[in-house]
Order: structure tokens, then sequence, then C-alpha cells
């Protein structure tokens, strides 16, 4: 924009340069010829043009009003900013900006510390300085890591050159593909932005080079070093800041910083909404509405105990499956993932396939389930459904459905439940769940003996841990798109996100109860005991070898929170027939899945055994949505049908509607 609104501005002067006198002497002697010329023998009125060029830049009716000697020097402009309404800006962005200082300092003023940065901060400069230690301990090796970095950069700064003299240079260094971080054209064609972008990628590109070459150091610190990185590198991106980023800068200038001040108030928003923290906002959850716009599937809530409330749904169809379909939701999160809208929603799929579906929809616990164990959300949860689906149906088969940590303890309920000889569960689905944390992902980063211990002590003063801490860490995982990409849109360019059921989903976080969690990262993360039989639940030891039902495995090809190796080595444990399936896609989007708007294909081959990749080297690939090939392996199990059954046709009778009162609750 600035190319175009300065070009006016330059054209005047060429006309007050000697080689332009003489046609406007020419042009006023054609418009008055004969002896009326006197003014064209005398040397002042060429040099009263340039006043009158300088009027002429003034807007044309205050011209009109003043004669030509009387009006006063007109102001200097910059390209495209108007001062007056900068200035106007600048004022509103301090206030804005002391706001959010204000909203940022209240919980230390108030003895609230959160000693979480400073934690982060120590552990990543001690784990990146046994990376740089390994290098540095050897002069060659320090030598060769030296020139590695400085021989690209060094080409860069030779290719930049050439374009600024005109020449055409190919990119020493591009930007990974897909990285949305750089799309903006002038990321390319300004030589000055394109060498900032170049140098960025070059020194991260080495920087992740030197982390994963540093043989000497184990693997988990290389792992977690990886990941401190991609924190740093997300952070320190040129795409993050005004004066470096080509979109933002013509923004700010367009707009005489409105941007910022929009931002700087969304800013100060988000650091009250997150009691200190800032809690950046991912989508407009104001146009979603539960039980309206997200878990609007017409159902009842027909149990409610101090951890869940059962949902049942009202059946789309006049005869049903015999069998019931059982779900059991992570309790991190809301279980309507499965129910986001009518287009997406797993759990109206389902019903209208003639499906009697039951949902289990966690309470958003506070200090009074401190001591809810994981036993306890396996007695009070997954065997107080499967009681009251009996009651409701007077079937005790049922097919049951495990999500992430639901799956995880649904898991370990059915290995309780083999080793007592309860067989109500028929067959079992597991969606991106862990049964051993061997390969765990980088949520395994957080977790070690001084971290939980740590933890636990925090949840000893509340009774759970804050839902913001778990959505922060998963946000971690994917620092440039999760964090930084909205930072730039929300705070720097000053929009509001667009409105986004699954983001909205997301931001609606949960508690967790202290005793439950704190047996879930000890027992799964740290110890690993359930994968190496060493689990113990109300007396019994549990082993998964003898869980034979057959188990329809489902992981997710891009998953950084359950990866698809993890959970392939874990359907190893089962005792019974495995089908493993790879969905395309992340834990939630690989998931949510539907066949009417199919983004993602998956992949299906043998019973898992021997190394992920060799068996993904023969798997067969699918395009679409898995959910038909799962409804086909699930209907094939119990084909038999019965007329539909209406919430509240058996012996317990109906709470409420559905989505129900704990789903509503906010953390």
């Amino acid at each position: 924009m600035a190319p175009d609104e300065a070009a006016p501005s330059r054209k005047p002067k060429p006309a007050a340069s000697k080689r332009a006198k003489p046609p406007q002497v020419k042009a006023a002697s054609a418009k008055k010829p004969g002896p009326e010329k006197p003014a064209a023998q005398k040397p002042r009125k060429p040099a009263a043009k340039p006043q009158a060029r300088k009027a002429a830049q003034k807007p044309a009716q205050e011209a009109s009003q003043k004669p030509a000697q009387e009006q006063e020097p007109a102001p200097v402009h910059a390209p495209g900013v108007d001062f007056e309404t900068l200035a106007h800006n600048l004022g509103r962005l301090t206030e804005e900006g002391g706001k959010a200082l204000v909203a940022y300092m209240r919980p230390m003023q108030e003895g609230r510390t959160n000693p979480d940065m400073a934690e982060h901060v120590e552990d990543a400069v001690k784990t990146l300085g046994q990376v740089a230690q390994y290098w540095l301990s050897d002069p060659h090796r320090a030598m060769d890591a030296q020139t590695r970095l400085t021989s690209e950069l060094v080409d860069l700064w030779g290719a930049t050159f050439r374009r600024l003299s005109g020449e055409e240079a190919a990119p020493v260094r591009m930007p990974e593909p897909g990285d949305k971080r750089f799309t903006d054209p002038e990321w390319r064609t300004n030589p000055l932005f394109d060498f900032l972008q170049q140098a960025y990628s070059i020194t991260t590109h080495w920087a992740g080079d030197m982390v994963s070459g540093a043989q000497d150091v184990d693997p988990g610190t290389r792992e977690k070093a990886a990941f401190y990185l991609r924190q740093v590198a997300g952070a320190l991106s040129p795409s993050n800041f005004i004066g470096t980023n080509p979109e933002l800068l013509r923004t700010t200038i367009k707009e005489n910083a409105g941007n910022l001040v929009r931002g700087m108030k969304m800013l100060a928003e988000d650091v009250e909404a997150g009691k200190g923290a800032l809690k950046i906002r991912q989508s407009d959850s104001t146009k979603f509405e539960l039980g309206r716009d997200m878990a609007a599937t017409p159902g009842k809530v027909i149990l409610r105990n101090d951890l869940m409330e059962l949902i049942q749904y009202s059946p789309a169809t006049p005869q049903v499956y015999k069998r019931p379909l059982f779900i059991v939701p992570p309790w991190i999160n809301k279980y309507y993932v499965l129910d986001l809208n009518p287009e997406k929603s797993f759990v109206r799929w389902c019903v209208d396939a003639g499906l009697t579906v039951f949902v289990v929809s966690w309470v958003n616990p506070d200090e009074r389930h401190a001591d809810k164990s994981f036993e306890d959300y396996i007695k009070e949860g997954v065997f107080a459904a499967l009681d009251a689906i009996e009651l409701a149906t007077g079937e005790r088969d049922v097919a049951a459905i495990g999500y992430c940590v639901g799956g995880t303890l649904l898991s370990i309920a059915m290995a309780l439940m083999a080793a007592k000889g309860d067989k109500r569960i028929s067959s079992a689905t597991l969606f991106t769940t862990q049964v051993d944390f061997t390969d765990s992902g980088d949520l395994k980063l957080f977790v070690d003996s001084a971290r939980i211990g740590a933890l636990e002590e925090k949840m000893r003063q509340t009774g759970y841990l804050e839902g913001a801490k778990m959505a922060s860490a998963f946000n971690m995982l994917r620092p440039n798109e999760l964090i930084w990409g909205y930072f730039v849109n929300n705070y720097l360019k000053g929009k509001e996100p667009m409105p986004f059921d699954l983001l909205t989903w997301n931001s609606d976080s949960t508690r967790m109860p202290a005793a439950n969690h704190s047996f879930y990262l000890r027992n799964c993360y740290l110890d690993n005991t359930l994968a190496r039989g060493e689990m113990t639940m109300d007396g019994q030891r549990l082993d998964l070898k003898k869980v034979k039902i057959p188990i329809y495995e489902l992981a997710t090809r891009e998953d950084h929170i359950a990866p698809a190796r993890s959970v392939f080595t874990g359907a190893k444990l089962f005792g019974g027939q495995v089908r493993y399936v790879l969905s395309g896609s992340g834990h939630i989007a690989g998931v949510v899945n539907p066949p009417g708007k199919p983004k993602y294909q998956y992949w299906t081959g043998a019973k898992p055994a021997g190394e992920f990749e060799d068996w993904l080297a023969k798997a067969q690939e699918t395009k679409g949505s898995w959910w038909p090939d799962w409804l086909e392996w699930i209907t094939a199990q119990s084909p038999k049908k019965v007329p539909a059954r209406q919430p509240g046709d058996g012996k317990n009778k109906p709470v409420c509607d559905a989505p129900g009162e704990y789903v509503r609750v906010k953390a």
C-alpha cells in the first residue's frame, strides 16, 4: 500500500526543476497570448509556482478561502500515516496496556505467586545446557557446528546482495511446507523480509540439528531439549513482531495502530480471564450455546452421582441394535467433542445408524472431590453406568468406547472385570488410547518424580489441578498453531478469532481431582505399571492379556498426545482379536472425521505385531472417514435388532434433559 500512496507526493517535484519550467511558461503563453504578458518577462513569476503547488496539496475548499500568500505551510505526512489519529491511538494503547499490567500484577499483590514459569525456564536452561556442553566440550565439534551455521548464513548474505543488485537468487532455505507464518508474498518479494525469514529458518534448523546430533546426551534429555527448542523458536519467529512482519507493518500503518489498541484490549481481557496468566482466546465462544449449537443431540440424563451424569440418547429409528453402546470420554476435557454439531457429531451419527447410545458426562471437580481416586472413577463411573444401562435396557451385554484417558480408564476397568469374571462388556473400541506409556510422546516430558511431587504439593492446597494447567500443556505441544498464531491474530492484528466449535470445546477445560491425577501420572506415565503387569486395583493384579474380547483400536497419524506408535505398542498387550486402524490428522480431527465431510483417510492392516513402521508399510490406505468401517465391525458382532428404546422406558427415570448440568460447570 505504501508505494501507491507515496507515488503522488513525488509527482510535483520534477515540475520544480529547471527542465520543467519552459513547458509551463509555454502553456501559460498559449492561454493568454498578446501584449498582456509582462509577468512572463519577470523572474518572480516562476519562483512563485512552488508555493502554489504547496497550496494545491491542501483541501480544495481551504485553498479557495485564503490567498496563496496567506496560506500556512502544508503539514508533512508519512505515507499512509495520520499522525493525529496515531497519537490518539497510542494514548489508548498505553491505557489498555496499563489494564493488562494491572491484571497481570494482581495475583502477586494478593500473594498468589505462580512459580511455574520460573521452573520451566530453569529446566529449559539446564536441558539445553547439556546439549551445548556436548558441542562445546570438543573444539573440533564446536568448529564444525559453527562452520555449518556460518556457511549457510554467508550464502544467504550473498543471495540477498544479488537480489538488492537486481539479480535473481535462489532461496538458501525455504520454510517448511505448510508453515502458515510466512504466506504473505512480501516474505519472498521483499529482500529484507526474505532475509529475515531465511535467517530464522537456517538458525532454527541448525539448532534442531544440534539437539538431534548430541549423541552422548541421553535420548530423554534430547527429546526434552527438542521440546524446549520448539518453544524458543516459536517465540522468536520474525512473524511475531510488528517491525519484522510485513503484513503486521502494513496493517499498523494503514490503521494508525488501531489494530494494536484492539489487540491490547483483548490482551487485558484475556489476562484478567486467566487470573494473571494469559488465557489466549482461540475462538469466538459467544456464538455457541450448549444444548443448542453444541451437545444438541436429544436425550435424557438417567443417572447422576458425585462423579458423573449418564446420558441416554433418544432413538432416531423405529428399530435399534439390541446391544447398547456405552461411551467413556476423557475427564480432562468435556464429552461433547463427540457431539459438536449435527454435521460432526459422532453421537448423532451412531443414533441415526440405529444404536442405543449412552455417554458419561464427568463432573467438573472441585475441592469436594480431592480424594476421588482412579478406582472411584471406575466404580462410580464405568461400573455405575453399566448398572444403569442394564436397568434402562435390560441388557447386560454392552459394547464400550473409551477416548484418550477415558480409554485408559476403560482398559483398566476391563482388566479388573476380567480378573473378577465380569463379562458385561462384549467388545471395546479405543480412540487414541495408551495402555503402554513407553513412547507416550511430548506430554511425558512434563513427568518425572520431582515434578509430580511438586504438583502433588500444589494439588494438596486446592484439592485439584486447574484446568488451565493441562490446557497450557496441550497448547505447548503445537506452539506455532495454538499459541503464536493466535497471539499474532488477536493481539497484533487486533482481530477477534473466528467462531470454531472445536476450539470452543478445547477452551472449555476441566479440573482434575488430586488423588485421581496423582495415580494416573505415577502409575501410567512414570512407572508404566499397567503394561508391566504390576498395577493393582481393588485387591486384584491387572493383566491385559486376560482381556480377550474383540477390540477396535484407533490411532491418529499426527497425534502428539497419544502417538500412533505408542497406541500400536499397547494394542499388542490385549489377549483377544485387535483391529488396529490408523486415521489421518491428529488427536481430535482424526477422530471427528464424519463421512459427510471427510477430510482425512485411514489405514488398515494385519493384527498389530512387530514394529509399527513395518505394519504401516504394508497397510492399505482408504480415502474418507473410518466411521463406516467401525460401524460395520461393531454391528457384525451383534446384528440383532429390537424396537427402539426411549429414555425413561426402563427402571431409571430421567433426571433432566441432555446435555445435563455437569457439562455446564466452568473451570
